[in-house]
């Protein structure tokens, strides 16, 4: 009497023969990779936005911009005031500022990065990549 266990050995234990195929990348599509790099800069924007919220909660929590606050009052004999320029708001807004420019910059990039690659293709004559089936 063979089990469904015994059936199932059976099957991963035989050679399955598998075909290897080597495959050259020659051409990047450039609005895919546009569109790509415009997915991993929102990702970005968000990772961004997101780590700025969470680092001045914890500098606000600990007091740090208090004592940073107090050490420039000291010197500017209580002229110029740290806590007026820093607060959620402002973090926010130049988080947000930053995000936006990310957003571009690494669309941008990625668009530069397909074009490079594409005219390095007529030189090199492309990228040699293996695949192989199951």
């Amino acid at each position: 009497m063979s089990t469904v266990a015994d059936k199932l050995a059976k099957k991963s234990t035989s050679k399955t023969s598998s075909k290897q195929v080597r495959l050259r990348l020659v051409y990047v599509d450039f609005w895919s990779a546009v569109k790509l790099s415009f997915l991993a800069a929102v990702a970005l924007a968000i990772v961004t936005v997101v780590s700025f919220f969470l680092v001045f909660m914890v500098v606000q929590t600990t007091g740090l911009i208090d004592r940073v606050d107090e050490f420039f009052t000291s010197f500017s004999d209580g002229g110029v005031s740290i806590r007026a320029f820093v607060d959620l708001p402002q973090v926010m807004a130049f988080a947000a500022i930053v995000a936006i420019l990310n957003l571009i910059v690494v669309t941008v990039l990625g668009a530069v990065i397909a074009g490079i690659y594409n005219l390095a293709v007529k030189v090199t004559g492309g990228l040699l990549v293996g695949f192989t089936s199951n």
